[in-house]
């Protein structure tokens, strides 16, 4: 009798041990905050959907986007590759890729060339930051423009329109930051001119934009993780 009293007890405390288990590990996972520091959003924003960060998807799935996706305030990475600071990413790439880290590295000397090395972004509000003074404009939706590739994937380009400002300002500015609805931009590349549609033919420079908080030693670590 003992000894079925006994078995009895440990299958209930075993039972009740498997209960807790599994009642935590619904906690956490549905708990929206466990993880939520930069680099899991950069995760959750490049990984989860995999085909639209490569540029498949389908015209259904693209929605319009407020400018408060990108607001903020943002460094361009130019002036990290050019102190040497993205060498190891330049590396990291000729590991996984089909260039010599000098190849990589003339390919971005390209892409990223800019001379507005700081974005602010509050409201409707765009300040960009050159060595002759900061031009701010204000700026409205102007809708989004598809673009299909040579690989034929795909892109978007979320395009606004300068409503009033310095006349010094870009009449457009057209995002494109591997998002294809609304969604909190942790980087970007920015395309901006004052003709609408000679941007959308603009494929070999485009200023990229990460948050000014990081450093530039994060920054590579978000590329080479990503």
């Amino acid at each position: 009798m003992q000894t079925a009293t006994n078995k009895f007890l440990g299958a209930m405390a075993v039972g009740s041990m498997l209960l807790f288990t599994v009642h935590a590990q619904a906690k956490e996972n549905s708990d929206p905050s466990s993880a939520h520091d930069h680099s899991h959003e950069h995760d959750h924003a490049h990984d989860t959907d995999n085909s639209v960060y490569k540029g498949y998807f389908e015209d259904s799935q693209i929605k319009d986007r407020p400018l408060s996706d990108w607001e903020g305030d943002w460094q361009s990475v130019y002036p990290h590759l050019q102190d040497g600071t993205l060498d190891d990413v330049m590396a990291h790439k000729a590991e996984h890729g089909d260039k010599s880290a000098e190849e990589y590295r003339a390919y971005y000397e390209t892409g990223y060339s800019t001379d507005t090395d700081r974005i602010v972004i509050e409201g409707d509000s765009v300040t960009f930051f050159r060595d002759s003074g900061p031009v701010e404009g204000h700026y409205e939706s102007d809708g989004y423009e598809i673009l299909t590739y040579e690989k034929g994937n795909r892109g978007v380009r979320f395009i606004f329109e300068k409503t009033e400002g310095d006349d010094a300002a870009p009449q457009f500015i057209q995002f494109s930051d591997h998002r294809i609805a609304p969604e909190k931009a942790d980087h970007y590349h920015l395309y901006w001119g004052d003709d609408r549609a000679a941007l959308l033919e603009e494929l070999t420079n485009w200023p990229t934009y990460y948050p000014s908080s990081l450093s530039g030693e994060q920054i590579a670590e978000e590329m080479m993780a990503h």
